[in-house]
């Protein structure tokens, strides 16, 4: 049973990723280097940081990359925004009378900046920031408090995270809300992947407060064997331009919107309810095309059996997208540059069937 949480911060509790690029970059411009894309910069962005400036900028020395990249993050941080669940899972873990600490590579001034922001300081009993290499801290935290390793776990996007976990003989749980991928989270072999921290409290509440038994790809195992029936489309707009959006669960690649069919729904309405809630696009001329099986897709962040029920439809009046949570990125595209793209295998099943 789960009774200890020591959460990592950036990326897992609040999102960075952009200031932290731009701070980046700026040192990179500075150090008379290109800038990185944010795609380029997630793939090669490591911890400790010491070995990402020590690859790219061996001739600067550290006390001067450090000072350029504080004083513009300085400048920017007020961008550091909260992550979707966050807040909530931390009150969940208040409620339920967890131990909660943070372990962070986090200059303590903008914790501090970030703390008051967003009041999450309130919810964690101890704070260890500005750990260059957190796998050298993790056991004196648990020797300080007196932690049981088999009920605690650590919570963080990155490897280092996991192996931290993994060197302090406690449970690692990956989140997709940062800068590691799919890809890089799996290689580091967590007990847990999961989307975001809602899930994890929904794994935590469904079981007790124990973790799901792991399969051999660091996911948790679906509890019912049975498949899920979701729906999703292509979303074609006035210019005959197709909308395609980029998820972390889906490894970072491109695909359509769509989500799980509820019971006592038509997979009609489930249909235009999903792309409401994760495009704010109406849709019209709503016509079936195809259905797949996806069973166990490596593309997909855990082990799961979808029947997909795969539609084309038009957007109704404005095209203006607003994603939610659970897409990260999105584009209108003609349809032959659409399969140019890094699609998921079950979307560009469906691009070539409308092709």
């Amino acid at each position: 049973m789960i009774r200890n949480v020591i959460f990592d911060w950036s990326g897992t509790l609040v999102d960075d990723l952009p200031a932290v690029l731009d701070a980046s970059n700026h040192v990179f411009r500075l150090a008379g280097l290109p800038e990185m894309t944010r795609d380029r910069f997630r793939a090669e962005f490591q911890l400790p940081f010491t070995g990402f400036y020590e690859k790219y900028t061996p001739h600067i020395p550290l006390p001067q990359l450090e000072a350029w990249f504080h004083a513009r993050f300085r400048e920017i941080q007020d961008t550091v925004e909260e992550l979707p669940h966050a807040r909530a899972f931390l009150e969940f873990c208040r409620a339920r009378g967890l131990r909660t600490l943070l372990l962070s590579t986090l200059h303590p001034d903008h914790f501090a900046k970030q703390a008051g922001k967003t009041g999450f300081d309130r919810y964690l009993d101890h704070p260890y920031l500005g750990v260059w290499d957190k796998r050298e801290k993790i056991h004196d935290i648990l020797a300080a408090h007196g932690l049981d390793p088999a009920e605690t776990v650590f919570i963080g996007d990155m490897q280092h995270d996991m192996a931290t976990a993994r060197h302090g003989g406690i449970a690692g749980i990956g989140v997709l809300t940062g800068y590691n991928t799919l890809e890089q989270l799996r290689e580091a072999a967590p007990a847990l992947i999961v989307e975001h921290l809602g899930e994890l409290r929904e794994i935590l509440e469904r079981h007790g407060m124990n973790l799901c038994a792991p399969d051999g790809a660091g996911s948790a195992r679906a509890v019912k064997r049975a498949p899920v029936v979701t729906v999703g489309a292509a979303i074609f707009d006035d210019a005959g331009r197709v909308l395609m959006v980029r998820t972390h669960k889906w490894s970072n690649r491109w695909g359509i919107p769509g989500g799980k069919v509820k019971f006592g729904e038509t997979c009609h309405d489930a249909l235009v309810r999903e792309l409401k809630e994760e495009t704010d696009l109406d849709v019209v001329e709503v016509e079936f095309v195809l259905v797949q099986d996806c069973i166990q897709s490596v593309e997909f962040y855990r082990d799961e059996h979808f029947v997909l029920l795969n539609y084309r439809c038009h957007a109704a009046g404005t095209t203006t997208v607003k994603l939610n949570e659970e897409a990260q990125e999105f584009r209108w595209v003609a349809l032959e540059e659409a399969l140019t793209l890094d699609v998921n295998r079950p979307t560009r099943v469906l691009l070539e069937a409308l092709r």
